[in-house]
């Protein structure tokens, strides 16, 4: 009897262990490690049906000691991929090409995210849905091509789910402001009319 319960609570913790780790999996957007650059946290947004295009958005960690260059991209779901800048002029956001490539400096962060530098993905042959995968080649100055995979978010998300779960959990209070929460936002850092920013994008049909 006690053989035949230890062996259905073994069972049981296996399958636990089993669907743990697929949703963590699944959850988290996987890393890319090539010689010393680190790519955490590839994510992009959903897109509508008759949308023109897409931002892509991650993390580079450089730990060696020569700065690299992310000077291009690539993706079987675009007719074009640049790497573009978004900044804001006299209250209208304006989205251009970044010429040259971006450095990642030794022992730093280049980061890509809503609002700022990102991979702008134009011409989609189809609309990105919710939970797929988009493959992506980053070209860097030294490193060379790099593959990646960006997880779909759901239309206007912020930050890749979970993300505060990989080593960031840190409580509002002590949050700075820009990575804070609306609703644990202080009124003197929230927009001073509470109206939407008007956007300036081209031809490019997207949200940041």
């Amino acid at each position: 009897m006690k053989t035949l319960f230890s062996l259905a609570a073994a069972a049981a913790l296996s399958a636990s262990l089993a669907v743990s780790m697929a949703f963590s999996a699944q959850a988290h957007p996987k890393s890319v490690t090539v010689g010393d650059l680190k790519i955490d946290l590839p994510w992009t947004r959903a897109t509508p049906g008759k949308a023109a295009a897409g931002g892509g958005f991650l993390k580079i960690t450089n730990e060696g000691k020569e700065a690299d260059r992310l000077v291009g991209a690539s993706s079987p779901r675009a007719k074009r991929t640049e790497i573009h800048e978004m900044s804001v002029k006299d209250g209208i956001m304006v989205m251009r090409q970044v010429k040259g490539g971006l450095e990642v400096p030794a022992g730093g962060v280049l980061e890509l995210k809503p609002g700022s530098y990102h991979v702008m993905f134009m011409g989609l042959p189809a609309p990105f849905k919710e939970g797929e995968m988009i493959p992506v080649t980053l070209t860097f100055e030294k490193a060379g091509s790099v593959e990646v995979e960006l997880t779909v978010e759901k239309p206007g998300a912020k930050d890749p789910a979970n993300a505060m779960s990989m080593g960031h959990d840190m409580p509002a209070k002590d949050m700075p402001a820009k990575d804070m929460p609306a609703k644990d936002m202080p009124a003197k850092d929230m927009a001073k009319d509470g109206k939407p920013m008007k956007m300036d994008h081209g031809n490019h049909d997207m949200k940041q």
